[in-house]
């Protein structure tokens, strides 16, 4: 493990937040109505009332803010799981807790119009699936009040089924309209981005992070492994317990908002630990940074390539992230079995 000094932490993470920060210049000047860098600048210090300003104020900079919320949140909870599961392969879905807020936002898109329910009533009911689902694991897995991680995998996988089978049933009642509706947030969208929910989803993000930054020490000694790690002096169970339910709402919040956006969890935190070493104390907000900066690209390529058109996220997270995702495996696979 690299030795991590304060002067190594500061200059990674300014260097990604120098990246983040190019990645949103570069979202508030591309897009169906091209704006030139400086028309963007005067936009956002001066002349807020003209077409510019309402561009940049009220269309870009809400969605560059959700985008990079949701990256952050995924990237960061990817980073966790791996360290909890001790599975380089696990990322924020694979607990289940995606497959349940995505059940509770179908139920609304599906069967809103009956219940006199409408858009706005997504958001909160997938968070209330997440929630529900968290719970649901917890007295599943745990056997005699421990919780073991092979257990958590396990009953992961199966909801996971579970809530794939309930969305497509779901989804066959729907009307053709409400299907492509349902279609277009599980695959991952971001065209309604508001400043009301992207305060929501920071309040999570804020809350999950501190968490897990706070407890980086014990995600090192964690991801050896429960006894070394109690050996050590971590009280396993509680420790796991908090940074599952910290990484549950920042997925929650992060699906019930922008429905299923794969490979950022998988991906960044792979890449960054390659990069940076294992050490969560530096990984975790690595992650959160680096995952903002990724999604806010992938969004702003989304929504300016087709011009008047728009892809949904996850199409350009899985079309970048898949490749890359075999090109990291395949230099992994050549190190360890190097002569």
């Amino acid at each position: 493990m690299k030795v991590l000094t304060p002067a190594r932490v500061g200059a990674v993470l300014l260097t990604l937040l120098a990246l983040l920060a190019g990645s949103a210049l570069l979202g508030l000047v591309v897009g169906p109505s091209a704006l030139s860098p400086e028309a963007v600048v005067a936009a956002l210090f001066e002349d807020r009332a003209g077409t510019a300003g309402d561009i940049v104020w009220r269309v870009r900079l809400p969605r560059i803010a959700l985008a990079a919320l949701v990256g952050a949140s995924l990237a960061s909870s990817g980073v966790i799981f791996q360290a909890l599961l001790r599975n380089p392969l696990a990322d924020p879905f694979v607990l289940g807790v995606s497959g349940g807020a995505a059940l509770g936002g179908i139920v609304v898109l599906s069967l809103g119009g009956a219940l006199g329910l409408g858009y706005a009533a997504v958001p909160p009911a997938a968070f209330a699936g997440c929630l529900l689902t968290t719970a649901v694991l917890y007295a599943v897995a745990g056997v005699r009040g421990h919780v073991s991680s092979t257990n958590l995998l396990l009953t992961g996988v199966v909801f996971n089924a579970f809530a794939s089978a309930a969305i497509v049933f779901l989804a066959s009642l729907a009307g053709l309209t409400d299907g492509a509706r349902i279609f277009l947030w599980l695959i991952g969208n971001l065209s309604v981005s508001r400043i009301d929910v992207a305060i929501w989803v920071a309040l999570f993000l804020a809350l999950g992070l501190g968490a897990s930054i706070c407890l980086a020490r014990s995600l090192n000694l964690l991801a050896l492994g429960d006894e070394a790690a109690g050996q050590l002096g971590v009280p396993v169970e509680w420790h796991r317990r908090v940074l599952l339910l910290a990484t549950s709402l920042m997925v929650g919040a992060a699906v019930s908002v922008a429905g299923l956006v794969g490979f950022v969890g998988l991906i960044i935190p792979h890449l960054l630990r390659l990069v940076l070493g294992p050490d969560h104390r530096l990984l975790v907000p690595a992650a959160a940074l680096g995952g903002a900066a990724f999604l806010v690209v992938c969004d702003t390529v989304a929504r300016s390539v087709l011009g008047g058109r728009e892809l949904p996220v996850g199409a350009i997270t899985a079309i970048v992230g898949g490749p890359l995702f075999l090109f990291l495996l395949r230099r992994h696979q050549q190190r360890v079995f190097a002569p």
